[in-house]
């Protein structure tokens, strides 16, 4: 409870701050609160995933200290929203693109999150990205739009490229962060809230997938496969979040990357979209690929693991409503489109 509270304490801590040293503090009170809850388990896999989060996010937040401190040289200003210096902006771009995992400093994320447990891996991809991507809102302004397209379309590819060929939920949970990272980034110049939006949209769906697997306690493709007599409804609701986190039409997934496709075109950014769009293919793929382990195929009677019993566990509210708004905040477009 205690680490929790002090998450969310510094996540309002920097969300809140105008000052650079109250931001960089809030980061640090995040990090630290959630070091215990990745190690908690005491396996070696755990504690090495603590120890790999510990420095990659002690490094950005040097970094992110360093970029404040040379605007602050430069122009006597420590307001997060007159970083005007440019190196300071190169900086800072790199140390929370390090903070958030985006390409190419994304590498920690797959095995910090494949060491930590799936609440603590929900936590990590939700709640523990929302401070740096507040700050990345704040300093829209100043940063740099050809470096940011550039690091999004990497991301986008890694994330798609790297999630193929993975039989573990959490990895390719963590290379599909990657790739809606990579989406947030590129229209983050030029319309920021759009930046946010998206974030919301992913935090919802990733939230619906992670609780879904916690409840039906899976964690690798070959588990999946034998869920479906456990929990049959749960499992086909899993199919179109995962459907929808991948960006299909009628679903909610859809809506950031129609209004980020619809802006960069305003923005003669047509080629990034075209390639940003194809590039989401690799990501449909690996969706798909869950989609069709957790509710199509039937596993063979020749199975080596324990047949799951069928359970009459009641569906819990949070993943039920979070299912819901997963699947079905497509109509609300034109309202936001106002």
């Amino acid at each position: 409870l205690i680490f929790i509270i002090s998450l969310f304490l510094g996540t309002t801590i920097t969300i809140s701050s105008n000052h650079w040293v109250m931001a960089w503090t809030g980061l640090e009170i995040n990090t630290l609160a959630i070091l215990p809850l990745i190690s908690k388990s005491h396996h070696p896999r755990a504690v090495e995933a603590a120890t790999k989060y510990f420095l990659v996010q002690a490094t950005a937040s040097t970094l992110v200290l360093f970029s404040s401190m040379t605007n602050a040289w430069y122009t006597g200003q420590w307001d997060i929203t007159q970083l005007t210096h440019s190196t300071s902006s190169l900086i800072l771009t790199a140390a929370i693109s390090m903070k958030l995992g985006l390409a190419p400093f994304h590498f920690w994320f797959p095995e910090v999150l494949q060491g930590s447990p799936l609440t603590t891996g929900l936590l990590l991809s939700t709640v523990m990205k929302f401070p740096p991507i507040t700050l990345l809102f704040m300093t829209s302004q100043s940063l740099n739009p050809s470096l940011l397209t550039v690091l999004a379309i990497l991301s986008v590819a890694m994330g798609g490229w790297m999630g193929l060929n993975q039989t573990q939920t959490r990895k390719i949970m963590a290379f599909s962060s990657i790739a809606h990272l990579g989406w947030m980034t590129i229209i983050l110049v030029y319309y920021p809230k759009l930046t946010l939006l998206n974030f919301y949209l992913y935090a919802m769906m990733t939230a619906a997938v992670f609780l879904t697997l916690n409840s039906m306690k899976v964690l690798k493709l070959s588990t999946l496969m034998t869920a479906w007599t456990k929990a049959p409804s749960l499992s086909t609701t899993l199919l179109l979040t995962l459907l929808s986190l991948a960006g299909l039409p009628p679903l909610t997934g859809f809506l950031p990357k129609w209004l980020i496709i619809q802006e960069l075109t305003k923005q003669d950014m047509a080629p990034a979209a075209m390639i940003i769009s194809l590039l989401s293919l690799l990501g449909l793929f690996f969706y798909l690929r869950l989609a069709y382990c957790a509710t199509i195929t039937l596993p063979p009677h020749t199975t080596n693991h324990m047949k799951q019993w069928h359970i009459n566990k009641p569906i819990s509210p949070s993943i039920a409503v979070l299912t819901t708004l997963s699947i079905m905040l497509l109509p609300i477009s034109p309202m936001l489109a106002t």
